[in-house]
Parts: structure tokens; C-alpha cells; sequence
């Protein structure tokens, strides 16, 4: 019997570790596009132009937005971190691709994880410049301050004080 009480303990012991060990592996993932290097080698400058990169590579993650001929973003991201931290990217790989008036490629870059930039907030607050203000002073200080002429507001030392007299 004294043998069935120093295995007991034991085994629970042991099957507590099994069960909490996974929690403290590393958790990877992918984010975006899976890039597949043969694909993104087949895209040459000057011969391909958009149809041909949209049946090759599929739909950009991103296109630009300021560009009037276009650029087309293709963005993969992985990612580890060990239990409930945040995760961290471990490799990034964002392709642009960016074509001329004509709608043919221009180029193809490639960039890396050295493009990645952490933003760190203050306090939850975004810094401004200017006067300080408080939520009834924004809400109410325009009241009298922004008009037609002769509707409210300073219009000056002939204004009209609301009775059809003249100051």
C-alpha cells in the first residue's frame, strides 16, 4: 500500500507537466501572401504587364493608392512568440511590383524585416501641438465665433446688437 500512495502523487505530478508544457511552446504563424520564389522569378520588367502578374501571382495584399500608373504590394509575414506575449515578426518579405503608364512591369523590388516598424503609444494619448482644451471648451467654444455677417459673432464696431440698432 505505501508503494500506491508514493505513485500517486507521482503520476499527477508527471501529467500536470505533460499537460502544461504545450502553453509554454512556441506559437508560429503566417500572415498574407505565401510567397513561392519560381512564381515571383517568372515576372520579368518590360514583358509582363498587369493581366499577366494577376494570373501569376494572384491578387495584390495592397495596391498604392498615390501612384497614377500603379504599384502592386504582395506582403508575407511570419510570426512566433511563446505563450499569450505578443508576437513578434520573425521574417517579412513585401513585394512591389510597379508598372508604367502602359500597364507593363517596371520593376519588381523585394524588401525585408528591416522595413518594420514598431509604433509604441504614449499614455493612450496622441500628442499634439497647440493650446490645451477641454471637451466643453471644444464643444462650445466656437458659439458666437464663425457666421455670415450680421448673423452672431464680433463683425467689428458697427455691429448690429440683435435689436435693429447699431453699436
Amino acid at each position: 500500500m505505501p508503494v500506491f500512495t508514493f505513485r500517486l502523487p507521482m503520476v499527477a505530478a508527471l501529467g500536470a507537466v505533460l499537460l502544461l508544457a504545450p502553453a509554454c511552446s512556441k506559437v508560429r504563424s503566417h500572415q498574407g501572401y505565401v510567397i513561392d520564389a519560381d512564381l515571383v522569378n517568372a515576372i520579368q520588367p518590360g514583358t509582363d504587364n498587369r493581366q499577366s502578374v494577376l494570373a501569376t501571382l494572384g491578387r495584390p495584399t495592397l495596391t498604392s493608392q498615390f501612384n497614377q500608373n500603379g504599384e502592386w504590394y504582395y506582403v508575407s509575414r511570419d510570426s512566433r512568440n511563446l505563450a499569450f506575449n505578443a508576437p513578434a515578426p520573425s521574417e517579412q518579405v513585401t513585394l512591389r511590383i510597379r508598372f508604367d503608364a502602359n500597364g507593363t512591369v517596371a520593376g519588381v523590388d523585394r524588401t525585408g524585416r528591416e522595413r518594420v516598424v514598431s509604433i509604441n503609444p504614449s499614455n493612450r494619448v496622441t500628442p499634439t501641438l497647440g493650446r490645451k482644451r477641454g471637451f466643453f471648451q471644444d464643444l462650445f467654444g466656437n458659439i458666437g465665433q464663425v457666421g455670415a455677417a450680421g448673423v452672431g459673432g464680433n463683425q467689428g464696431p458697427n455691429r448690429d446688437n440683435g435689436l435693429g440698432n447699431r453699436n
